[in-house]
């Protein structure tokens, strides 16, 4: 074959695999926008940080990693109790943390860079720092590679991922049902997050349910219902839900670690999960409170052995 065939044949298969790259991204960015909005909403990991480490690491899970482990962020065991999967990588016959799905891969890669002292100082920068973040995950040693951070600005910005960290972005409409007013001030909806894919807002101080209610237009009882409350105490740093939370926690948060301080009820807060389901799934009654490092299921009744 001549060289000019070879040249053209090579640039045939380069178009291909380049086209079909950018669906996968596509694909892959559809598929796990949400946990990575929802794992923003809960770290401050931004968005787009965890859905581009998420592509690169795992080839928009198509890895022989994200296949047979479900780890799409190529976390290694270091002191890992649950499944692992084994293969070379620096090293021959590497262990690597397997998932029972990409999701739980998903919340385990916000734990891993939350427990690790070294990447405490990313925390300090804003969502919407992604350069911050990228050139910080290899400063801190996350990849041996040493144009890390290049590539995952590239993906980015070639994505435009970005458009995940801003705030106050709606990723998803406020149901129509809501019926919210509009007025001068837009304080409440640019602060409307959505956990469990429930849209909520974050109390300020000097939030009250009564002027949540008001400005949503959302009947205060309703409200309250929402919320499993059935007094009007608002604690600041909470989120007051605008619609009923779900019977289970989003796929891939299957226990809540509990620490000191937790609640039944703080914890069906953080997660968008009905209070009454967590007790029932746990077996508890309404007066009972969660034992400091007591594995709580989220996503149905715990197995009791």
């Amino acid at each position: 074959m001549s060289k000019i065939y070879i040249i053209l044949f090579l640039s045939f298969i380069c178009v291909n695999i380049c086209g079909a790259s950018t669906d996968s991204r596509k694909a892959f960015i559809k598929k796990y926008k949400s946990i990575a909005i929802e794992e923003m909403d809960r770290t401050g990991i931004p968005a787009s940080i965890k859905l581009a480490q998420g592509m690169l690491e795992s080839g928009c899970g198509t890895s022989k990693l994200a296949v047979n482990a479900n780890n799409h962020f190529g976390i290694k065991c270091h002191n890992w109790n649950g499944a692992s999967f084994t293969m070379d990588d620096d090293k021959r016959n590497e262990c690597f943390r397997k998932y029972r799905n990409p999701e739980e891969s998903w919340v385990d890669h916000s734990e891993f860079l939350l427990s690790r002292p070294r990447y405490a100082f990313l925390f300090d920068l804003p969502k919407t720092d992604y350069k911050g973040w990228a050139k910080g995950l290899k400063k801190a040693g996350y990849a041996t590679a040493s144009d890390y951070a290049q590539k995952l600005i590239k993906i980015i910005e070639e994505e435009e991922l970005y458009q995940f960290d801003r705030p106050g972005k709606k990723i998803h409409p406020i149901p129509n049902e809501l019926n919210y007013k509009l007025s001068e001030s837009k304080n409440y909806q640019s602060r409307v997050v959505y956990i469990n894919k429930i849209p909520s807002v974050k109390v300020k101080e000097g939030d009250t349910f009564e002027s949540i209610a008001q400005y949503f237009n959302i009947p205060l009882k309703k409200l309250l219902k929402y919320n499993d409350k059935n007094e009007l105490s608002i604690r600041t740093g909470m989120h007051v839900f605008l619609a009923k939370k779900k019977n289970k926690a989003p796929k891939g948060y299957t226990f809540h670690k509990t620490k000191a301080g937790d609640t039944m009820y703080m914890i069906s807060q953080i997660y968008g999960i009905k209070l009454a389901k967590l007790l029932q799934y746990n077996y508890m009654g309404n007066d009972e409170k969660p034992q400091v490092g007591e594995m709580i299921s989220l996503r149905g009744p715990a197995q009791l052995y």
